[in-house]
């Protein structure tokens, strides 16, 4: 895959971070929009559009406030939760002035501010980048990575995870992975109503069960294509990134072989969150046979042995 430039890495994924900011609302009121349209139908009379506007007005506020207080509050703790769910602590200088010098260098390669530097206690070799701002950009290396990789396999890595910095990358997922949640989250309130809340037998009862089903269908449908959307994003960040990282390091077999280490080994037993694991320089996922023809379109990365023989080819 041919490397287009940092710079205009950074413009599309500034563009991008904007175009998701709209349209994932957008999405949430068109889903609102078709379930007004349920709302003012009737048997008798069909779909009455006045019905359904003024619910959809009604609603729509509420919505649009909620998405918001949900992206505020993600994008201002998001840092937190990111550390909380991986286990990761800041790595002190005096424990290994190696990874300091390595990120340093490369930082001063190319004028950038030093991120945070975290190291998550697991004996398996994974890395990633997270933050949206300067003042939180990180990168967090897991023991095995920094233990079992040489210094230029070692540099390879980092240099991969600064790339996701310097491309905006990790902005961008952050924001498309907050959006999915929201579609989760709702998706496991309308069914926990209609399991806990639909035992009625009225027809109001029997009305409001069809309403949260619908309303449950709708979310999902907007779960598949904000995940589809994240999906896509992130398989084609990776390829960007090691790209990115020839071009700081200048040494393409060092990430070769730093990717098939990690390959024997990426597994961080304490994310539990798959969101979170999908920030990771490999996310391997055990899948069955019968599944395996939904790879290619639900995996966060592309094939780590792509990846590689790419890099060869440099």
């Amino acid at each position: 895959m041919e490397y287009v430039g940092v710079q205009t890495q950074i413009w599309r994924n500034n563009f991008r971070s904007v175009l998701l900011l709209i349209a994932f609302p957008l999405e949430m009121l068109l889903i609102l929009w078709l379930f007004s349209l349920y709302m003012g139908y009737s048997e008798a009379t069909g779909i009455d559009m006045g019905v359904a506007s003024e619910f959809f007005l009604g609603a729509a506020p509420f919505v649009v406030i909620g998405v918001g207080i949900w992206l505020l509050v993600a994008w201002t703790s998001h840092s937190s939760m990111i550390r909380k769910a991986t286990g990761s602590k800041p790595l002190e200088r005096k424990e290994n002035t190696k990874v300091y010098n390595l990120v340093e260098n490369l930082c001063i390669s190319r004028g950038l501010r030093v991120p945070k530097i975290y190291i998550i206690e697991d004996d398996s070799l994974n890395a990633f980048a997270s933050g949206i701002s300067e003042k939180t950009y990180a990168i967090s290396l897991s023991r095995g990575i920094i233990e079992k990789l040489d210094d230029h396999e070692l540099e390879g890595v980092i240099a991969h995870e600064l790339t996701h910095i310097m491309n905006r990358d990790v902005r961008l997922l952050i924001v498309s992975i907050v959006f999915v949640g929201i579609f989760a989250f709702l998706g496991e309130v309308a069914a926990r109503s209609l399991i806990y809340g639909g035992r009625g037998r009225g027809s109001k009862d029997n009305k409001g069960n069809a309403a949260m089903i619908i309303l449950l269908l709708l979310l999902i449908l907007g779960y598949f294509v904000a995940l589809l959307t994240r999906f896509a994003i992130s398989r084609k960040r990776e390829y960007m990134a090691d790209a990115g990282a020839v071009e700081l390091t200048r040494n393409a077999p060092a990430l070769a072989n730093a990717l098939r280490k990690i390959k024997g080994d990426p597994i961080i037993e304490a994310v539990k969150r798959d969101d979170v694991a999908q920030m990771f320089i490999e996310h391997p996922k055990k899948k069955s046979k019968a599944a395996a023809f939904l790879t290619g379109i639900f995996a966060t990365h592309p094939p780590i042995d792509k990846r590689i023989a790419l890099l060869e080819q440099f």
